[in-house]
C-alpha cells in the first residue's frame, strides 16, 4: 500500500522536471532584478552604498541636498551686505571690452559691449566640499544672494544681454569666494571737444560705482591693476584707438559721502583720410574754380558771373552738410575755420569781378564825355557795347575830334599852372592814395592780372597756416 503512493509521486517529479527547466531558461533576468532589488533594499536598511559599478546615477540625484539647502541661503539675510557693521568688503573688478559699437558726435556718446566681472567672498555660502571644487549658477541663483550694486555713471542706456537666457555667471568656490560675471552693452555720455575737429583725439571714459555703498561699506578696486582691463581686437570706421588704461579716483556726494569710482579711460583718434574726401578736396576745387573767372575776359559778364554764382552756392552747399553732421556747439571748430576761409575766396573773387567791371564801365564812360560823339556804323558801335577786344577793332577810321576855343583855353590855363611857381607860393603835394586809384580806373585790366598771382599766393599761405596749426 506505501509502495503504490510512493510510485505515484516520483511519476509526477519526473513529468514536471521539464517544464522547471524550460521557465528557468526564458526568465533569467528576472531573478536577477529581483536579487538586486532585494540587495539594495537589504543595504539601505544596513546604511550602506550602492555600488556605482553596477548603476551609473546622475549627478543631480547625488546630491544629498539642494544647492539653496546646501548654501544656507533660507539661514541668512542676504539683504544684508557680508560682513555688515564691520569694515567695508573689498569687490575686485575686471572687464574685457568686447567691442565699441557707435561713436556719435551729435549726441556726445559711446556705445560699448563689455564683460564685467565681480569677486567678493561671502562667508555666508562657504559650503563643505571633499574635492575643493566650485560650482557654477545662473541667473535664477542670483536673485536670491547679496550681489555688488555696480553701475554705470553717465550711462544713457544699459542692458543685460537674454539671449538665449541671461548672460549672467555666477561661480562660488567652496571658501565662500565668489565669481559674478554679466555681458552687458552701455550707451555713455563723452564730453567731446571739438575745436579741432575733424583733426582732433577724444579722451572718453566709462566710469562704475557702487549706487547704495559709499566707502565704508564697499571698496571697489581693480582685480589686476592695469591687468584688469582686457580688450578684444577693435576696428572703428571713423577712429583709431590709441589707448585703453584703467583708473581710480573718489566722488564725493554732499548727502551720502565719499564712493569708490573706477574708470576705463581710452583715446580715440579720428581718422582724417575720410574728411579729406568728402570736405577739404571739394573745398580746394571750388576755390580753384573760382580762380578761372580771372583768366576769362572781363567783358564776359555772364560767363564770369555764373561761374561766381556757382561755386558760391556750392561752398553754401558744402558748409551746411557738415554743420548738419556735427552737434550746435558756440565756439568754432577747425574744420568751420578752413570752410568760411575759402568761402571767403570765393565770394572775394565775385566781388574782384565786379570792381573790375565797375572800373571798365567807368573809364569808357570817360572816354565817351571827354570826346564829340562822331557818328558810328554798326561794327564801331559794337567796340562800345563790349563785344570786342580793344586790339581787335582798328580805331583809326574813326574821326578825331577838332579842338574849340574852349579847349585851347582849358590848355592854355593848365599849361599856365604847370608852370614854375612865384616866389612865396606852397606848394600841394598830390594824394597818392588817389593816383592809385585814378591809375587803377584807367587800367582796370590789371585787376585781373595781379588777382592771377595774389589770390593762389594767399590761399597757398593760409593752407600752410592751417595744417601747420591742426595737423
Amino acid at each position: 500500500m506505501r509502495v503504490a503512493p510512493l510510485a505515484l509521486r516520483l511519476m509526477c517529479l519526473a513529468w514536471l522536471w521539464p517544464l522547471t527547466q524550460l521557465n528557468s531558461s526564458h526568465f533569467p533576468n528576472k531573478r536577477r532584478h529581483k536579487d538586486m532589488y532585494v540587495g539594495e533594499n537589504t543595504k539601505q536598511k544596513q546604511g550602506g552604498r550602492v555600488d556605482l559599478k553596477m548603476k551609473k546615477l546622475d549627478s543631480t540625484k547625488s546630491l544629498l541636498i539642494k544647492s539653496e539647502q546646501l548654501l544656507r541661503i533660507e539661514d541668512h539675510d542676504f539683504a544684508m551686505r557680508p560682513g555688515f557693521g564691520g569694515s567695508a568688503i573689498p569687490v575686485g573688478i575686471d572687464v574685457q571690452v568686447e567691442s565699441i559699437d557707435s561713436i556719435s558726435e551729435v549726441n556726445m556718446d559711446f556705445t560699448m559691449t563689455l564683460y564685467l566681472r565681480h569677486y567678493w567672498q561671502d562667508d555666508r555660502l562657504a559650503f563643505p566640499s571633499s574635492n575643493n571644487k566650485s560650482r557654477t549658477f545662473d541667473a535664477r541663483l542670483v536673485k536670491k544672494i547679496w550681489v555688488p550694486d555696480v553701475f554705470f555713471v553717465h550711462s544713457k542706456r544699459s542692458f543685460i544681454h537674454d539671449t538665449t537666457m541671461e548672460n549672467i555667471m555666477l561661480r562660488v568656490y567652496p571658501d565662500g569666494n565668489i565669481l559674478y560675471s554679466v555681458r552687458i552693452t552701455v550707451t555713455a555720455l563723452c564730453s567731446m571737444d571739438f575745436s579741432s575737429f575733424p583733426l582732433d583725439t577724444q579722451n572718453c571714459s566709462l566710469e562704475l560705482e557702487s549706487y547704495a555703498y559709499n566707502e565704508n561699506d564697499l571698496m571697489l578696486y581693480w582685480k589686476n591693476g592695469n591687468d584688469s582691463l582686457r580688450t578684444d581686437e577693435i576696428v572703428l570706421s571713423q577712429f583709431f584707438i590709441e589707448d585703453f588704461q584703467p583708473s581710480f579716483g573718489l566722488a564725493f556726494y554732499s548727502s551720502t559721502g565719499w564712493y569708490n569710482r573706477l574708470y576705463i579711460n581710452f583715446i580715440l583718434r579720428r581718422h582724417i583720410f575720410f574728411f579729406m574726401l568728402q570736405t577739404y578736396f571739394p573745398t580746394m576745387l571750388m576755390v580753384m574754380l573760382s580762380w578761372v573767372s580771372f583768366w576769362i575776359d572781363r567783358r564776359a559778364v555772364p560767363a564770369r558771373v555764373s561761374l561766381g554764382i556757382t561755386t558760391v552756392l556750392t561752398m553754401s552747399t558744402i558748409i551746411t552738410g557738415v554743420s548738419a553732421s556735427m552737434p550746435q556747439v558756440s565756439y568754432v571748430k577747425a574744420v568751420d575755420i578752413y570752410l568760411w576761409a575759402s568761402f571767403l575766396f570765393v565770394f572775394l573773387s565775385v566781388i574782384e569781378y565786379a570792381a573790375v567791371n565797375y572800373f571798365t564801365t567807368v573809364e569808357e564812360m570817360k572816354k565817351v564825355k571827354g570826346a564829340k560823339m562822331p557818328t558810328f556804323n554798326a561794327t564801331q558801335a559794337m567796340v562800345f557795347d563790349g563785344c570786342f577786344h580793344d586790339n581787335e577793332i582798328d580805331l583809326t577810321s574813326f574821326p578825331e575830334v577838332s579842338s574849340t576855343p574852349n579847349t585851347e583855353r582849358n590848355t592854355q590855363s593848365r599849361n599856365s599852372t604847370v608852370s614854375a611857381p612865384t616866389e612865396g607860393t606852397r606848394l600841394r603835394r598830390k594824394n597818392p592814395l588817389k593816383q592809385n586809384l585814378s591809375f587803377i580806373m584807367s587800367n582796370s585790366y590789371m585787376i585781373d592780372s595781379y588777382s592771377r598771382v595774389i589770390f593762389p599766393l594767399a590761399y597757398l599761405l593760409f593752407n600752410i597756416i592751417y595744417w601747420s596749426m591742426y595737423a
